[in-house]
């Protein structure tokens, strides 16, 4: 098959591009011709399509111009139009495409008779800033296309008026005009995001849950031990919930931790290591990767993702997991549908310190190496071959509907 995949970014930004690119490389590995659709941009990688690609759009600069590409963006139909001429693909995949694409590149598919999946990484169609958090708790009031209440508490960065066009937008594609109508699969990364895009409006025939495959054998392969101290990594914001994590291992005399990672909350979680005086146990580290990363995770005591919002199916679980790491996660979205509690890793109570804290004496209490056996092995089966596999019967079958 020659596969669409369609994401407006092409470098590596978040879990959603990495899995368009190992995604990219394993249909490539299986004989599948993949063509790919997206921006421009300095730091995307080298593509044989990167001629069709449009113009970065920088939300950052609300200029007349950008805020129309919000809602419509011309140019990137007309691309996409050129590219599917030229290259007439079997199936379009469809992962980020909001605010810069846009939705309306669904109806230039279904305009040249193309089915399309698309992957459901982010709550984007039915929450309005993404995340069903607001306000410092989960929040499902959009449910059933009441996105006015997005504007109502301020829901993107605090600001009306970003928050009123984040409304207009969702109004417009998902009410209005119906674009997601287009999408004939939807593929969720967890059972929590099938539930919830159901309950809040998505045809629930129409999604299929398949969790995210991760490369464990690469895992295997590193030196990992029980190290001495709990490892946070990721992203430092407020929904991420580090500060809980700090107010517990405050109270824990015989725990140290690392956080690596940057954000919007970085300083103030500074200022608290601080003003507890927790620099000699509690360690804020910047944002790292490749082997330093590695090298954190390996040797590291336990993964600790004490999120207060429904995380979808972070690879930072699939990733701790994978290389034999204990975890303790907060029982909320996808997080707890790998976890085996107290046997492959341990859950908390979301927004709870005390529950958090008492998790980790568990885990102090615990016999790590072998908790972590078990989280490597209870991984093995989401790995590439089988997302494949099941993708390709999803659009094998598609295609024939089309056909018949």
């Amino acid at each position: 098959m020659k596969i669409l995949e369609i994401n407006k970014f092409y470098y590596l930004r978040g879990g959603s591009e990495r899995h368009l690119f190992e995604l990219s490389e394993a249909l490539t590995r299986r004989g599948h011709e993949v063509v790919t659709f997206s921006m421009k941009d300095a730091r995307n990688r080298p593509d044989a399509s990167s001629d069709y690609f449009v113009d970065s759009v920088d939300l950052e600069k609300m200029s007349l111009k950008n805020i129309f590409k919000i809602f419509y963006n011309r140019q990137a139909l007309h691309s996409l139009e050129k590219l599917i001429k030229q290259e007439r693909p079997d199936i379009a995949h469809l992962h980020n495409i909001q605010y810069q694409l846009t939705p309306a590149i669904i109806q230039t598919l279904k305009k040249h008779n193309i089915p399309v999946i698309q992957t459901l990484h982010a709550y984007n169609i039915i929450c309005p800033n993404a995340k069903l958090y607001t306000e410092g708790s989960p929040c499902e009031r959009c449910s059933g296309s009441k996105f006015y209440q997005c504007l109502a508490h301020k829901c993107v960065h605090d600001s009306y008026a970003k928050s009123l066009l984040a409304m207009l937008e969702a109004y417009l594609n998902v009410s209005l005009f119906r674009r997601y109508e287009g999408v004939d699969r939807f593929i969720a990364p967890s059972r929590f995001m099938k539930e919830v895009s159901a309950r809040c409006g998505l045809p629930e025939e129409k999604i299929h849950v398949l969790h995210n495959f991760i490369d464990s054998e690469k895992f295997f392969s590193l030196k990992s031990h029980v190290g001495d101290y709990l490892l946070y990594f990721g992203r430092l914001a407020e929904e991420k919930g580090v500060d809980m994590l700090i107010e517990a291992v405050k109270d824990l005399p015989e725990e140290k931790l690392k956080i690596v990672g940057s954000g919007p909350e970085s300083t103030n979680y500074q200022l608290r290591i601080t003003n507890y005086k927790l620099q000699d146990r509690v360690e804020l580290i910047n944002h790292q990767s490749g082997k330093d990363l590695v090298n954190l995770i390996a040797n590291a005591k336990a993964i600790i993702i004490p999120s207060r919002w429904p995380e979808n199916m972070p690879y930072s679980l699939l990733e701790a997991m994978s290389f034999g790491k204990a975890v303790v996660v907060a029982r909320i979205g996808g997080l707890p549908e790998l976890i085996a509690h107290g046997k492959n890793g341990f859950l908390f109570t979301p927004r709870d310190p005390e529950s958090l804290k008492e998790q980790l004496r568990i885990l102090g209490k615990s016999d790590l190496d072998q908790i972590g056996s078990e989280a490597r092995r209870s991984i093995i089966g989401l790995h590439a071959a089988k997302y494949c596999e099941y993708f390709e019967k999803l659009a094998i079958g598609l295609k024939k509907d089309y056909n018949s």
